[in-house]
């Protein structure tokens, strides 16, 4: 099996750890470039990092000297977990320079030549990467997203719901974990005792990305879905783990016996980072809870519980993703390896 080798824009922060983390004896995959800061470049790894996860950094990135980050960088794609505010401008540059930027900024995730992808549910978004490069003159270069990752935590329940019966409209609240600001993150000060009631730029992105996510690509771009999104965001004392309370109105109607069967028999894909199963749905009153449930599937399942019909809307549950992982990192390195098994990356 052929080893691609990759970098890491942004390698020193919480998500560049995580792909340092998720990445090591990737079976496809070989770290060869890390880059980060004028700050960082030119240490080893070790020197340039404080390392922030669970466990040892692993020892094969410790050697490797960061780079600035720019073109050219000796790997054949990039994993980019760049800041929106210079990721812009940057992973376009990557892109002009041929390569591949599998990006977790938000910068791109709506234009509508740049894939959104949650590979289990729009893999057939990949065909605007050609139009993208055609569009852009990337030459062989391109940008693809993965989305936000409070929607990661909710948007597959929905698509199981609205392949079955037709979605026509949300209302989500998430509790977000204070590892999705980054770090340093949330002063210690405002999310102790405390939960925070507003994320700047939250709301707007968890109410319009699923409808992406779950659009239909016409040979040039994307039809969005057509069902309303209506999203409050919350910050809470929780490490990791992302939780959505959802409410959802269908446009047929359905057994609360089929709309279970529709979430726990959505398919997964055979990829090396897929879970065995994409969403796992709990009949257990009291879960899903980040603590418990975050790390089913090596963290990229979906948990699905507290599924009721509503007063109001049809029907409620709780969904529950772990955010560095499936909402972050281990989306992007499940994305490339999309691209590898539909033979974007030769």
């Amino acid at each position: 099996m052929k080893k691609y080798r990759v970098g890491i824009l942004g390698a020193t922060g919480t998500v560049g750890q995580r792909f340092v983390q998720l990445l090591e004896n990737h079976p496809q995959f070989e770290v060869t470039a890390l880059a980060a800061s004028d700050r960082s470049a030119g240490k080893p790894f070790s020197q340039a990092c404080a390392w922030k996860l669970a466990g040892a950094m692993p020892d094969y990135v410790k050697e490797i000297v960061v780079q600035p980050i720019e073109p050219p960088l000796d790997c054949e794609l990039v994993f980019s977990s760049l800041p929106s505010g210079v990721a812009r401008e940057t992973e376009e540059a990557f892109a002009r320079a041929g390569y591949a930027v599998i990006s977790n900024s938000s910068s791109y995730r709506m234009d509508e030549d740049v894939p959104l992808l949650i590979p289990e549910i729009n893999s057939q978004h990949l065909g605007l990467i050609e139009i993208q490069q055609r569009k852009r003159g990337f030459g062989k270069g391109f940008i693809i997203t993965n989305p936000n990752c409070a929607v990661v935590s909710f948007a597959p329940p929905l698509a199981a719901l609205d392949r079955k019966f037709g979605v026509e409209s949300v209302f989500v609240t998430t509790l977000q974990a204070i590892s999705g600001a980054g770090y340093p993150g949330v002063s210690s000060f405002d999310i102790t005792d405390n939960v925070l009631p507003y994320i700047a730029g939250e709301e707007p992105k968890v109410e319009i990305e699923s409808q992406k996510i779950l659009g239909r690509f016409n040979g040039e771009t994307i039809d969005k879905a057509n069902f309303t999104v209506s999203a409050q965001c919350f910050r809470v004392h929780v490490i990791d783990g992302h939780t959505a309370s959802v409410r959802v109105k269908l446009r047929r109607t359905s057994t609360l016996e089929n709309v279970f069967e529709a979430m726990k028999s959505f398919p997964s894909l055979n990829l090396y980072s897929s879970p065995k199963h994409f969403i796992d749905v709990c009949d257990e009153p009291s879960r899903p809870q980040p603590r418990l449930d975050r790390d089913t599937g090596k963290g990229m399942t979906i948990t699905v519980g507290r599924l009721f019909p509503d007063n109001i809307f049809d029907y409620r549950f709780v969904s529950l993703s772990h955010n560095t992982v499936r909402g972050a990192a281990g989306a992007a390195v499940l994305n490339a390896e999309l691209l590898i098994d539909k033979g974007f990356l030769k």
